[in-house]
């Protein structure tokens, strides 16, 4: 299935994007940091050679992350993995662990409770405060300590304090919910419109990039609308600070509204592809 170019209309998304349904996690262009697929086994991972590389530096933790020595009885302290990219409640993220901090990490990890916090981080921004918990559910260590891992997102947190930095960042941090929602939003309507601008955002790429144009199944798959939001916001391929802003957000409702503005700007966008290719047929690729 094609991967539609996005044409947000919010500042943060700066990024040449596509959105992808079929992607069980975000994906970045990036050195460091590559898509794998998701074996059917963990002894296949051998046979994978693009793998999921965690680098990140203590140093790029922001200064409005203090250091404070007092503790309470109910901190919740969490370990962090500054990342390139976006976790979202129930995204599937695998990823290959090698540097020798964060063996230490998974070391620690697989004798406690497997979770750790997944924080996105670039060199503009630093460490955003708002990431994901990632959960170990499955793993497999290698002969030279290097860990193959799958993780899933869980709950959203916010960064309150940092606790320490080496081996390995780990902050306290607060959970991150989001507001119920008010009496006069419809929440499944809102929901159903924007997963039917996703059908016409794949049809017309599929149409755009010569691609048999086949019914697109149902995308929300008995989703609630707020765990579908964030489906949405995990499809929203190469625009990383665009899916933290929808990650951020604490209003169910706010998340679909900017989602559904979103892909209808792609939307227009690629009905205005469409008609140059009716009117240059040549073209072989136009989205």
């Amino acid at each position: 299935m094609a991967s539609p170019q996005l044409i947000p209309s919010h500042s943060s998304f700066n990024h040449r994007a596509s959105i992808n349904p079929n992607s069980s996690n975000p994906s970045l262009s990036s050195p460091n940091l590559k898509p794998i697929s998701k074996p059917s086994s963990l002894l296949q991972w051998r046979k994978f050679q693009r793998f999921t590389s965690l680098r990140c530096s203590a140093s790029s933790f922001p200064e409005k992350h203090g250091m404070n020595s007092a503790k309470s009885d109910d901190v919740v302290e969490l370990p962090l993995f500054p990342l390139p990219l976006v976790l979202f409640p129930g995204a599937v993220l695998p990823l290959q662990i090698f540097e020798f901090r964060y063996r230490i990490m998974m070391h620690t990890l697989l004798h406690t409770d497997l979770r750790f916090g997944v924080i996105y981080s670039d060199a503009e921004t630093g460490i955003s405060g708002v990431g994901c918990v990632g959960e170990i559910v499955r793993h497999e260590r290698l002969a030279d300590d290097r860990f193959f891992l799958i993780c899933k997102g869980q709950e959203r947190f916010r960064i309150t304090d940092l606790v320490r930095t080496k081996p390995y960042i780990v902050a306290e941090v607060d959970w991150l919910e989001d507001r119920p929602s008010v009496d006069d939003e419809d929440l499944e309507g809102l929901a159903n419109e924007v997963e039917s601008c996703m059908k016409d955002v794949i049809r017309l790429s599929n149409r755009l990039n010569g691609k048999l144009e086949k019914e697109v199944k149902d995308l929300r798959k008995n989703h609630f609308p707020t765990p579908f939001s964030f489906f949405v916001g995990s499809t929203f391929e190469g625009a990383p600070r665009e899916q933290q802003a929808l990650l951020e957000l604490e209003c169910t409702a706010a998340r679909l509204k900017r989602e559904k503005e979103t892909l209808r700007n792609t939307l227009n966008y690629l009905s205005a592809a469409s008609a140059l290719k009716d009117v240059f047929p040549s073209s072989r690729r136009w989205v």
